[in-house]
This record gives C-alpha cells, structure tokens and sequence, in this order.
C-alpha cells in the first residue's frame, strides 16, 4: 500500500468518527495489513491532514483529526 491510499482511507475513515478512534479499531474496521503504523507515515498525516493523537486511558491513543 502506497503512503497516499493509507493517508486517503484513515482520513475518509477518521472524518465518519469525530470522536475519533484506536488503531486497533481503525486497523480492524479497514482490514489493514499492518500491526503497527508507521511513524513516518503518522507524522506526515499529523502536518498533511491534521492528524491529531490524544492519550486514552491505558496505552491506546485515539486518532482524530483535527477541527
């Protein structure tokens, strides 16, 4: 998977969810292949989209983008 179709499919799935979501829930709603993101990758959408990432209780960050 390209940076550009993962970035279109978290951003169209992000925007359905204002209140956001874990990577887990965002990784098994869209049946991605990858354990973990990549950091790059996050840091991209984070200056590109306005992917914000906001600690929840226990180790989960949930993803939003930002207002």
């Amino acid at each position: 998977m390209r940076y550009v179709d993962f970035r279109e499919i978290i951003q169209e799935e992000l925007s359905h969810h204002p209140d956001g979501l874990t990577w887990t829930e965002i990784k098994e709603q869209l049946d991605l292949p990858y354990d973990r993101p990549c950091p790059s990758w996050v840091h991209r959408m984070e200056e590109e989209i306005g992917l914000i990432r906001i600690k929840n209780s226990g180790r989960a960050y949930v993803w939003k983008l930002r207002p």
